[in-house]
């Protein structure tokens, strides 16, 4: 190759993996990123390593699992020091990052960034407007005042998702992200640019409200059910009455809608003491879904035009899922497969121009040695992260792959504070207790907690999880396997979280 590969890693935010017709899904648009997967290798199994936005995306971006890089909760910043995609690429990359960073650290190696964030105000103080706000103003939009700290990014985060199609994040987004890559020409200096989305991120509405109708999508078995015998976190979670997570939720109680761990009052709430508010709910997120497909796909066509798609690396995936009232949960932090197992996509035009799916298990946190791999730079020795390079050529397979992932607590957030979406379990503790789950080559999965009970599922036989088997006989020796092999991973990535005895 006479230049060097364009990385183009685009990221959703919130996106779980069930959102895309190669994952199964027959009634979602999303066009795009169908036909993006029609040219890439399709990884059936990803997994986040923390099922929370900052430790995922720092995960992604350095090679290390959150224990490493110190960003162990949202609102924590990167180890000091810890290097990320930027500093161990070549320098002759132009590297350019529009919308989501989720670090509080500045630009880390880009030479251009756009910030998507609202800003914390204070009084009348618009002095730390992001890129996306002060593109909203030069928009002529009119903002609701606020001046409670506390709430206007909650505020903010409603009145931006009800904003017409053009004017939301993903339209911004995909207007810079575009002209970046039409701007840069052929031959030229190659590129890395990031495109990190807002959507289908929370609260649950948008532009597209009303697209799919609630009473006919699909659901699973999980759904809107509360479930049975597992961790008393899990169990927590679903609870309607006073310490349960969905209780703010429910009509009557406080008119509210989810947004970042807090609240702000709105006309139209979900009432989720039925199933059909759950179904409204869901019904929207995946409105939002098409409307990220809709400017994921400006993207692709910028890069199309461009003259530069067939040496450019393309990389599709989000941060964590969102659970939609599967166990009757919300949102994220959840070792579930709705919550940790996300989309993911690479296109390599140089090593295949068909789909191809990839069996077994991958963490996100292979990603950055990959690409590395990909473009022929040397893989530093403190990576946690494996390339897999060799098995996009075909040359090895993941049948043989366990992945972890890990809870570190609840980040910055303050519970005592908070009115919603936090029950009194966790104010008592139990979202600050560490948890360690692995996913065993075979498909079996465990969660352990030095403070809560176990859970083992069987994923080939209950993709669901809709029976624990940690109390089963039949499973004693399954489960002191993978408890080792839990510990030993602890022992090789220098995490001292004592988790079991």
């Amino acid at each position: 190759m006479e230049t060097r590969p364009n990385i183009l890693i685009i990221n959703s935010d919130q996106q779980r993996f069930d959102t895309l017709s190669c994952y199964g899904n027959d009634w979602i648009q999303t066009p795009n990123l169908n036909n993006l997967a029609k040219d890439s290798f399709v990884f059936e199994n990803a997994y986040v390593t923390q099922p929370v936005c900052a430790p995922s995306r720092a995960s992604l971006l350095t090679g290390l699992y959150p224990h490493t890089h110190g960003a162990v909760g949202n609102g924590i910043r990167l180890d000091s020091g810890t290097k990320t995609i930027t500093e161990l690429i070549p320098d002759d990359y132009q590297k350019i990052c529009h919308g989501k960073w989720h670090h509080t650290e500045p630009q880390q190696g880009f030479e251009k960034m756009t910030t998507a964030h609202f800003p914390q105000i204070e009084g009348n103080d618009y002095s730390d407007l992001s890129d996306y706000h002060k593109w909203l103003i030069s928009k002529g939009v009119n903002f609701p005042d606020t001046n409670k700290v506390e709430e206007n990014q909650q505020v903010f985060a409603v009145f931006q998702n009800n904003l017409p199609e053009e004017l939301t994040q993903a339209s911004f987004i995909a207007e810079l992200t575009s002209k970046e890559i039409l701007d840069i020409k052929e031959n030229t200096k190659p590129f890395l640019l990031l495109a990190n989305f807002y959507e289908p991120h929370s609260p649950f509405t948008g532009p597209l409200n009303g697209l799919y109708d609630p009473e006919k999508i699909p659901v699973g078995p999980a759904f809107a059910k509360k479930p049975e015998n597992v961790s008393h976190y899990n169990t927590s979670r679903a609870e309607d009455d006073e310490t349960g997570y969905n209780q703010s939720f429910i009509d009557g109680v406080h008119k509210s809608v989810h947004v970042n761990d807090s609240i702000t009052s709105c006309d139209g709430c979900y009432d989720l003491s039925d199933e059909m508010g759950w179904r409204e709910l869901r019904a929207n997120y995946m409105a939002n879904v098409t409307l990220l497909d809709k400017y994921v796909g400006k993207v692709l066509d910028a890069l199309s035009e461009s003259g530069q798609a067939e040496n450019t690396i393309v990389v599709f995936t989000s941060d964590h899922g969102d659970m939609l009232g599967d166990h009757r949960h919300l949102q994220k932090r959840s070792f579930y497969e709705e919550s940790s197992k996300v989309p993911f996509l690479i296109k390599v035009p140089w090593i295949s121009k068909e789909q191809k799916f990839v069996s077994g298990n991958i963490s996100l946190v292979d990603l950055l040695p990959t690409l590395l791999d990909l473009i022929d730079q040397k893989i530093p020795e403190n990576l946690q992260g494996s390339s897999r390079k060799k098995v996009l050529l075909g040359q090895e397979n993941l049948d043989d792959n366990d992945v972890f992932f890990e809870w570190n607590g609840v980040g910055n957030i303050d519970l005592n504070k908070q009115t919603i979406g936090v029950t009194q379990d966790d104010k008592n503790g139990i979202s600050s207790t560490p948890r360690r789950c692995i996913v065993s080559s075979d498909r079996w999965k465990l969660t352990v907690s030095p403070n809560d009970s176990a859970e083992l599922f069987d994923l080939n036989n209950d993709p669901n999880e809709l029976t624990n088997k940690i109390s089963d006989p039949s499973c004693k020796s399954r489960i002191s396997l993978m408890e080792n092999k839990i510990k030993r991973w602890q022992i090789q990535t220098e995490d001292y979280e004592k988790i079991l005895d």
